[in-house]
Parts: structure tokens; sequence; C-alpha cells
């Protein structure tokens, strides 16, 4: 089940905390509770993806792009994730959260956020594809940006994320299906 309560708790809290930029990073903390466990003891490698909603959805509302959303009546939806995995997250374990905005292009924010235990070590790192969304389809970035009264240009995505877009471009779309296997009925 999506966990409700915490994202209304970190929500909540978001809006008391000082406004941050687009590109800054938003520190949240968090704890590995039982219910985000998968049967080896540690956390669950999709509630990992729940989990960076609890920070990524709050840095919305410290940039103001949760209010001006409301306002145009868009939606922010994941439109792409790459994750790395690297260190086990047990149960109880209490995790800094890095969330933050690493540019942009003409239809796509690209955002990254990690994973911290408390000895300082990296857990895990996601970077995603965010699109920004009304009934009429994608909104261009740039329409957030004016909104936001930011700077229009994009700083320059690191390699990894251009890696990454480009690599994905490959991909074909609709995944290619395999001629012997037949259509749902």
């Amino acid at each position: 089940m999506y966990p409700f309560i915490r994202i209304f708790w970190h929500l909540r809290r978001a809006r008391s905390q000082p406004k941050t930029g687009l590109l800054d990073a938003l520190v949240s903390h968090h704890y590995c509770m039982p219910w985000d466990l998968d049967l080896w003891r540690e956390l669950n490698n999709g509630r990992t993806l729940t989990l960076y909603d609890l920070g990524r959805v709050p840095m919305l509302v410290t940039t103001g792009m949760a209010d001006i959303c409301r306002a145009k009546r868009w939606g922010m939806t994941v439109a792409g994730a790459s994750v790395r995995y690297r260190k086990r997250i047990t149960m109880f374990e209490r995790l800094q959260m890095r969330s933050r905005a690493v540019g942009w292009d003409e239809k796509f924010i690209y955002v990254e956020q990690s994973m911290w235990t408390a000895q300082g070590e990296c857990a895990n790192h996601v970077l995603l594809r965010m699109a920004l969304v009304s009934k009429a389809g994608i909104v261009p970035p740039v329409d957030m940006l004016n909104a936001l009264g930011a700077a229009e240009v994009s700083p320059v995505l690191p390699d990894y994320v251009q890696n990454w877009i480009a690599a994905d471009a490959t991909r074909p779309w609709p995944p290619m299906q395999d001629q012997a296997v037949s259509p749902l009925p």
C-alpha cells in the first residue's frame, strides 16, 4: 500500500521549510519500516522508488513547483528511471535522502535522488526523467521555469545524464514482441 500517512507528514513539514531553488538539494530523513522490507529482510527494490516519492514530492513544495502545478492544473509524473543499488538497508535503519533537479531539456526535468546511511555511505541512487503534464499532454519545462521566475536555460547536464538520455533513445518503443506469442484476447 502507498504510504499516504508518511507522504502527508513530509508534505506538512515541507510547507514550513525554507524555499529552495530548483537546483538546490532538499535533505530529508526517513526510516526503513517493517512494511518496507522484502523476503530477505531488507528494503524492497520497488519500495525504494516509493520512498523516493517521500523526498521528491516535498522538493516540489519547497521549490514552489507544487503550487504552480495546483494553480495551472498540471501534474508531475515519472517518465523514466534508472536506479543503482549498492548497500543493503535493513529494518529501522535511518536514512538521509538528498533530492535535486540537475537540469532540463525541451520535454523533461531530470532529477537525482540518493539515500545515505547513518555511517555516511550511499546506499542507492536514482536518476529520474520527470514530465509536467496537463490534459493537453506534456507541458514544456520552460513553462514551469517562467512561472517560477527562474532561468530558462538549463545547466549543462552531467555526462551520465546525457549518456542515459542517448542510451534510452535507442530502446525500441513499443518493445519488440515475439511473433510466436499470440496477443491477449
